[in-house]
């Protein structure tokens, strides 16, 4: 387990699988992401099958919360991890994503995001880690940046969202930056 303040990370098990089909399946929930059709239990059970066949630092972990920092009630509510990774060069997409809508705007999207960086930075030895995000998603955009993410550039127009074409764009940050950023904020 990788735990940080009011957050942990565990592995995937198959008994999340319910929970990840009603977030995917949910229209505002999906807004942030490239999934535009339904999607049923099998197709998530075909997921995890080969989800679980890759290295472990390859796979996705589940995100877990303690709304109530004086209890020890933990609450599963996304999932994040590293993709597109590039062992070679030392770098990595990453994605976060909190579906339980009830745990928005209250910083764990955050929280989640500075504790996979860590974690990405401290024990994979992470150079670099990019991310891409729809301009539509200020709420995102709004947590990568507190995590100490730089705009990096866009491609215009790249996705069709809603009935329109949305930009999307490239944030990343750089190992350095980070101990900066992590430096500041223990001082």
């Amino acid at each position: 387990m990788i735990i940080g303040d009011q957050i942990r990370f565990r592995g995937i098990e198959k008994e999340d699988l319910p929970h990840f089909v009603r977030w995917l399946n949910d229209p505002e929930v999906r807004q942030g992401l490239s999934l535009r059709y339904p999607l049923s239990l099998a197709e998530e059970e075909e997921w995890f099958a080969a989800m679980i066949k890759r290295p472990p630092q390859e796979r996705p972990l589940a995100i877990e919360i303690q709304p109530d920092s004086h209890k020890d009630v933990w609450v599963f509510v996304g999932n994040c991890g590293f993709i597109n990774t590039n062992w070679e060069n030392r770098n990595a997409e990453i994605g976060v994503h909190i579906g339980e809508k009830r745990y928005w705007d209250q910083g764990f999207g955050t929280k989640a995001m500075r504790l996979i960086l860590k974690h990405g930075f401290d024990s994979l030895n992470f150079h670099r880690i990019y991310l891409r995000v729809f301009e539509t998603n200020q709420r995102a955009i709004r947590s990568y940046q507190k995590a100490g993410f730089t705009l990096e550039g866009k491609m215009r127009e790249a996705q069709y969202l809603n009935g329109r074409y949305v930009d999307v764009l490239f944030m990343s940050i750089l190992q350095h930056e980070w101990q900066l950023e992590t430096e500041r904020k223990a001082s």
